[in-house]
């Protein structure tokens, strides 16, 4: 039994599947193998990512594959109710709403596990921590699962480490068509948008601050850079850091930076990025928001408790009046700027990422018998199979080597 907002907002969230439908030929192509091959017949699918139109594709295509599909957001801000309430439309069972609290957060996390789940599509690692934590039983029945994001991935290293991680994990994240492009390109694209939308302020000549060089950073930066603004990184990394300075940005700490810093995003995926030492540094009017999974990159808890005064500036700002008198601004409650503030990365891209999500879930459909608990990476072949799908998908080709060249490159000898 569907737990959503309104089921009558279904028209419109069906109308956005349909556009990115239009956008995402890699799925469209794989719809219809799935629809052919059925690979997940007989399989219950739980899903937790954000709940939004490239998501809800997604979710059709591996219901045309034959799976029983669950599915849920992994973040209160980023479901879209009319999304949410298409899928339910259609027959899906769905458990998630806009602005959900933590606790309706957690139940809707919990009904689609309930289902007892086969497969697990997991963003930020929220499902597999349920399941490791408070529904244990679960667990003989899961054949494996796969994690999107890097914030997922890091959870699920550290479960492994551990010894605790029960089943099979692919770390979509960690594929080559995943983070070279969506965590570059499509976070760097989005999260302006989301920045640009929220705020309709210009970008060029201001110094903006960005928290973290990995692949997200880096187009996070290189984006700013476009728009003409004076970027600062912030790193923990010597080797990162040493490479954004010789990618023309400039390198401080963030207790330096906070003094000249006009806007700041976070894209570290690690936690009290900016705090309470870096609010009284800032300058009047600093806007801050995040790029990183979870909500705990800016100390925004220390802000609602310690300012003077705390309002709403605009939709998705609010404003902080500090001690020392100045006023310092959070988009989107500090969570996914990105997709709390906007629509998420762009559909050409998702349409790579959740390529490799639907196909990884079919490899562990497929081999499910030979897999062990732990944390794999995606096969060589499915990420090669994805970026070929898009060469082909934009009207490009490439060369292959010959059977000389093959050889030469697999010989020592000159």
């Amino acid at each position: 039994m569907s737990q959503i907002r309104d089921i009558n907002l279904a028209p419109s969230g069906e109308r956005k599947i349909q556009w990115v439908e239009r956008n995402m030929p890699l799925l469209r192509q794989i719809k219809a193998d799935f629809e052919k091959t059925k690979p997940f017949a007989g399989l219950k699918v739980a899903l937790s990512v954000h709940m939004e139109a490239k998501t809800a594709y997604l979710c059709r295509v591996m219901e045309a594959g034959g799976a029983e599909m669950h599915v849920t957001g992994c973040n209160p801000l980023s479901t879209q109710d009319d999304v949410a309430a298409a899928l339910a439309a259609g027959g899906m069972d769905v458990n998630a709403w806009h602005a959900a609290t933590p606790e309706e957060y957690t139940s809707h996390l919990t009904a689609v596990l309930e289902a007892g789940p086969n497969i697990i599509i997991d963003d930020g690692g929220d499902l597999v921590n349920l399941i490791h934590t408070k529904l244990t039983h679960l667990i003989p029945n899961i054949i494996g699962g796969c994690e999107e994001t890097t914030t997922g991935v890091i959870r699920l290293n550290s479960m492994a480490a551990e010894g605790k991680l029960a089943f099979p994990m692919i770390t979509v994240n960690n594929a080559r068509c995943k983070y070279l492009f969506d965590n570059r390109y499509g976070t760097g694209q989005s999260v302006w948008d989301g920045i640009n939308r929220t705020t309709n302020l210009i970008v060029a000549g201001k110094n903006v601050v960005v928290a973290g060089y990995g692949w997200c950073g880096k187009g996070i930066a290189m984006r700013a850079k476009g728009f003409g603004a004076h970027v600062i990184v912030t790193e923990i990394d010597p080797v990162k850091a040493l490479e954004a300075m010789m990618d023309g940005f400039k390198v401080m700490t963030m207790e330096d930076a906070a003094k000249v810093g006009d806007l700041f995003v976070t894209s570290t995926g690690c936690r009290d990025v900016i705090t309470e030492k870096h609010f009284t540094l800032m300058k009047d009017g600093a806007i801050m928001c995040n790029a990183g999974h979870f909500n705990v990159e800016v100390d925004v808890d220390w802000l609602d408790k310690n300012a003077k005064d705390r309002y709403v500036q605009r939709q998705n700002i609010m404003g902080y009046t500090l001690e020392n008198g100045k006023n310092v601004f959070v988009l989107a409650e500090g969570r996914l700027v990105n997709l709390a503030s906007g629509d998420g990365h762009p559909a050409e891209i998702m349409d790579m990422s959740f390529a490799i999500q639907a196909l990884s879930a079919r490899y562990l459909a497929e081999h499910r018998d030979e897999l062990r608990a732990g944390v794999i990476a995606v096969p060589e072949e499915i990420d090669d199979e994805v970026a070929r799908r898009k060469l082909t998908a934009c009207g490009l080709s490439i060369d292959s080597l010959t059977d000389a060249q093959k050889e030469y490159l697999a010989s020592w000898e000159l």
